[in-house]
């Protein structure tokens, strides 16, 4: 028996769609009066449109194919310069419209309400503004490596640790690079920070473990005095492509824990080390991932046992939300949570203190540090990318963290 297609929801939307083209192809005509505008205007986000359906749909045989990518960042810079268009556009209709009402519609009411065509430039510079930070996230900013450092400070930090330092990164991705010399740039940075401990937190492909070979070679001069450890995340287990059999998808798991091995990356799968310095120790566990609509495959109390509370604790896991649904409040208190997997959703602001991304309404805590509870969570913003081929403004992350015991 076929399934039924709900048709009501895909009609709302071409009828948006089509009103939002409609409505940015008014502004366009403001400033171009030529008759070749709207026959020009359609074919491009018609032909766009059709482009990108039939990527969908052969999405099943050649999976996200170079056309794929192509269509689908071609699609998503004009809509949403177009958006950024009509924004500014309607600003500056609405405020025209409230100029003619509060004029009782006189004539000189009727006059203001034609366009202005200095506002409509205005909104015009911002939509190619839009399409040049596009491009440049899209050429550039995926592989813009920033080291991020925080300095943390702990009442109950052994003394002997003072000072020690972690690299994180998280959501490396690397079925979606491209450019082994970039990337190389990043590994560059991670190596020159010179920190005591190496953290990796999960996501170190996309899908298929064989995305990592290209890179064997780069991560695996990553190295620490005390080790270099790491998770795995959501993306690692292959649960987002469809495999011959489940018997491909186990040995494709384990494929990948033998590349973390070949790497110098121990994996802490629901279990924990002890770092130990003249005499004295911390905990570091690292649990499966655990993400609330991502599968809890995790067990903490498993990854704790055998510690006791007040041994200083670090935890790698990968999603943040685990942070607050059992993290913060365990009753073994756990000084520091290192996670990822949010990616600061590759788009965002981050400036003069001000930070935002669409991310937020799904995260309550997406990037940097949160202190609650005497506890510290940091989520790092991601090495590496996905879906989106590109970041604008939410750039990739190298996290370095110093221990502090306060005094």
């Amino acid at each position: 028996m076929k399934r039924k297609v709900n048709l009501l929801p895909i009609l709302i939307i071409a009828l948006i769609f089509f009103a939002l083209n409609a409505y940015v192809l008014s502004g366009f005509g403001t400033i171009n009066h030529s008759a070749l505008l709207m026959p020009f205007f359609w074919v491009i986000v018609i032909g766009l449109t059709l482009a990108l359906f039939f990527a969908i749909s052969q999405m099943s045989v050649h999976g996200m194919s170079r056309f794929f990518q192509i269509i689908s960042h071609a699609f998503l810079i004009v809509f949403a310069a177009e958006v950024v268009f009509a924004l500014f556009l309607l600003l500056g209709d609405a405020y025209r419209l409230l100029i003619a009402i509060s004029s009782n519609f006189q004539p000189e009411g009727f006059q203001i309400l034609s366009r202005s065509t200095y506002w409509v430039d205005f909104a015009f510079i911002m939509f190619c503004l839009t399409v040049v930070l596009f491009i440049f996230g899209i050429t550039r900013g995926k592989y813009a490596y920033r080291v991020i450092k925080h300095t943390l400070y702990f009442n109950d930090l052994p003394e002997n640790f003072d000072g020690f330092t972690i690299t994180q990164i998280s959501d490396v991705h690397a079925g979606s690079f491209t450019k082994p010399k970039q990337v190389q740039k990043g590994i560059d940075l991670i190596k020159a920070q010179k920190s005591d401990l190496f953290v990796f937190t999960g996501d170190l492909v996309n899908n298929a473990a064989s995305e990592i070979v290209p890179y064997l070679g780069h991560f695996s001069q990553i190295k620490a005095p005390f080790g270099q450890y790491a998770i795995l995340g959501n993306h690692d287990y292959g649960d987002y492509m469809k495999w011959p059999s489940e018997n491909d998808k186990i040995q494709n798991l384990q494929q990948l824990k033998t590349y973390h091995q070949e790497l110098g990356f121990r994996l802490l799968l629901d279990e924990h080390v002890e770092l130990n310095k003249n005499g004295e120790k911390i905990i570091l566990a690292g649990i499966e991932n655990w993400g609330i609509g991502f599968g809890e495959r995790g067990n903490l109390n498993k990854a704790l046992q055998g510690t006791a509370p007040n041994d200083f604790k670090i935890l790698l896991s990968h999603d943040p939300s685990h942070w607050d649904a059992q993290v913060k409040n365990h009753p073994s208190k756990i000084q520091l949570a290192l996670a990822g997997h949010t990616h600061g959703m590759q788009f965002g602001i981050e400036a003069f203190g001000f930070k935002w991304s669409p991310v937020k309404y799904r995260y309550k805590h997406w990037a940097g540090i949160k202190f609650e509870n005497g506890r510290y969570l940091n989520v790092n913003r991601g090495f590496g990318f996905i879906g989106f081929s590109g970041r604008i403004g939410i750039w990739p992350e190298i996290t370095v963290i110093e221990l502090k015991r306060k005094v």
